[in-house]
């Protein structure tokens, strides 16, 4: 058949042309298959390494429960750390009654909400060493969960990706090697988001962490594995880190204590941690525990010569007691709200209550307003954390398949910059919120421009000095993201982390404390949530934290720089007033 217009050459250069695209078409179809075939091979690879190593520990526990049927676990499970410390120190319970009776729970626990990514059966032979060693340090003998992303010698550390499966890390990062000069026996890693940048905990490889209490809510992250496993008594101490509220949301969803110190309080070194390569939002690690003196034990026993020996970049500040055991009366800001994210019913509660308790204590009360929110959390913190436009933790993701609780925010960051900056002039009228965030993710595009971003950052931190210091004040009182927000919510809800993000961004020492639950008139009141802005944004929260009733409730507690005494201080001030009106 002869084509109009076409001769034998046209005709042959057309089907040629056709030919090529289909062909193009067809290898790259079935190069995204072969794939999607290796990375599920993998996943499974991921999936069965943590099986096998979930049956050896539940081997190990079930033969010391034969070898020693006098051991109750219920007597050992129902102790404080410090209660338990003290009879590991005068010999009353045996590491390994510890450590055994911690490994059975915990796999109770994670049959139940799948919080564990890995056993370190390297623990059994730690025990074995303790018995040799004459100097037991604060932590002797104490079982530690760790969360994924800590280098553990001969393990993984995924941070939820797939293609880190099989690469193990090849020594202990410092904080593991102090914690074991301290006694302490690390005894599992649990569960993360896929890239950390999440305050959910889910991945392709392990799964979707519940909460404890209710199964439709997420424990938060990225230190969600944490958090579920000690709120459940499946560890007694554990060990996150936080660039944005990686540990004070998930313990504030949970209803545990935890501590974001200052960011060089503790050593970073040898971890894989980071998702971007930025430096304005301060990523710290810290503890997270049932109660507040557990989080003041940990830091006695890592503030100490052998963290500072191996770790030369850290200030070498010994733990400060006078400061942590004060009873001066304290001059405390307080802030309701924000300004920027509208307050839960009973976020806003928790801490007017607080506000009363401190009073009637003898403490002074002062009103505080965090200066330009909106200007803090959009255009300082996450345009810096995400300041060359998201490219860096995009390039995580190739050769990857993204879990669905993360689809919609990584689908956002990979809308092209021109795009970004069309639907941020569009939106900016009625939906300033979604303008400002589309502005901020096109990036800084020149080293000048993330220059001028450094000076601004700079200058909002002293600005908040000056207003603190304007009013004397000793700590700080306000609100903690909570409650738990429904599965998948966080991944559309990354505003509202800017109750904790902000002190990311001044690099201060903040802590949570659980202090109430929510009742049925908070869940009343939610029904009239209308938020600052009334956005997408807005009726997102209140969807997320409905449905929570008997849910956790906490406050945040903050001090200045390299005063986490002082934060600790004020955490166990408001612990012990919330226990006692409870």
């Amino acid at each position: 058949m002869r084509v109009p217009g076409l001769d034998g050459t046209r005709l042959a250069a057309l089907l040629l042309g056709v030919s090529a695209a289909a062909a193009a078409l067809i290898g790259m179809t079935l190069r995204r298959a072969g794939l999607r075939r290796r990375i599920q091979h993998k996943t499974e690879r991921g999936k069965q390494k943590r099986e096998a190593a979930l049956a050896q520990m539940e081997r190990a526990a079930q033969r010391f429960r034969r070898e020693n049927p006098g051991v109750v676990p219920a007597s050992i499970l129902s102790l404080s750390l410090a209660e338990l410390t003290r009879k590991l120190q005068d010999g009353s319970v045996s590491p390994e009654s510890a450590v055994y009776t911690y490994m059975g729970k915990a796999l109770e626990v994670h049959r139940d909400v799948n919080c564990l990514t890995d056993y370190l059966p390297e623990c059994e032979a730690q025990l074995l060493e303790l018995k040799k060693e004459k100097r037991k340090g604060l932590l002797y003998g104490v079982p530690i969960s760790i969360k994924d992303t800590y280098n553990y010698k001969g393990h993984d550390t995924t941070n939820g990706f797939v293609k880190l499966i099989d690469k193990p890390a090849s020594e202990d990062c410092v904080i593991i090697q102090v914690l074991k000069r301290q006694g302490a026996v690390p005894f599992v890693k649990t569960n993360v988001p896929q890239s950390l940048l999440n305050y959910d905990s889910s991945n392709l490889i392990f799964g979707q962490t519940l909460h404890p209490l209710n199964p439709t809510k997420t424990p938060g992250g990225s230190t969600g594995g944490e958090g579920a496993l000690i709120s459940a008594g499946g560890s007694i101490l554990g060990l996150g880190t936080d660039v944005g509220g990686s540990i004070r949301i998930p313990s504030s969803f949970c209803g545990i204590c935890g501590l974001k110190p200052t960011g060089k309080r503790l050593s970073m070194s040898g971890n894989s941690t980071r998702s971007t390569t930025q430096n304005t939002v301060k990523r710290a690690f810290g503890p997270m525990a049932r109660d507040v003196d557990s989080l003041a034990l940990f830091m006695r026993a890592v503030l100490c010569d052998e963290m500072f020996g191996l770790d030369p970049t850290v200030p070498p500040i010994h733990f400060n007691e006078e400061v942590y055991s004060s009873t001066r009366p304290l001059r405390v800001g307080y802030f309701e709200t924000d300004g920027y994210t509208m307050p839960s019913p009973s976020m806003r509660r928790a801490v007017l209550e607080m506000k009363q308790l401190l009073e009637k204590a003898g403490h002074t009360l002062v009103e505080f307003a965090p200066p330009r929110m909106d200007f803090a959390f959009t255009e300082l913190a996450y345009q810096g954390m995400l300041s060359d436009g998201a490219s860096t933790l995009l390039d995580k993701f190739k050769g990857e398949l993204t879990d669905p609780n993360l689809k919609a925010q990584i689908s956002f960051y990979r809308i092209p910059h021109p795009m970004k900056t069309f639907l941020s002039f569009i939106t900016k009228p009625l939906f300033p919120r979604f303008s400002y965030i589309c502005k901020s993710l096109r990036g800084f595009g020149s080293v000048k421009k993330l220059y001028e971003h450094h000076g601004d950052v700079e200058e909002y931190c002293l600005e908040f000095l000056r207003k603190w210091e304007g009013l004397n004040l000793d700590v700080m009182l306000c609100p903690a993201l909570c409650p738990a927000f429904g599965i998948g919510y966080p991944g559309k809800l990354m505003v509202s982390a800017s109750y904790t993000i902000l002190y990311n961004l001044l690099d201060f020492p903040a802590g949570v404390v659980p202090v109430t639950t929510v009742t049925e008139r908070d869940e009343e009141e939610l029904k009239h949530y209308k938020g600052y802005y009334k956005d997408t944004y807005d009726k997102l929260f209140r969807e997320a934290v409905g449905g929570s009733v008997g849910l956790p409730v906490a406050v945040q507690c903050v001090a200045l720089p390299w005063q986490e005494e002082l934060c600790l201080r004020f955490m166990k001030e408001v612990e012990t007033m919330a226990r006692e009106r409870n």
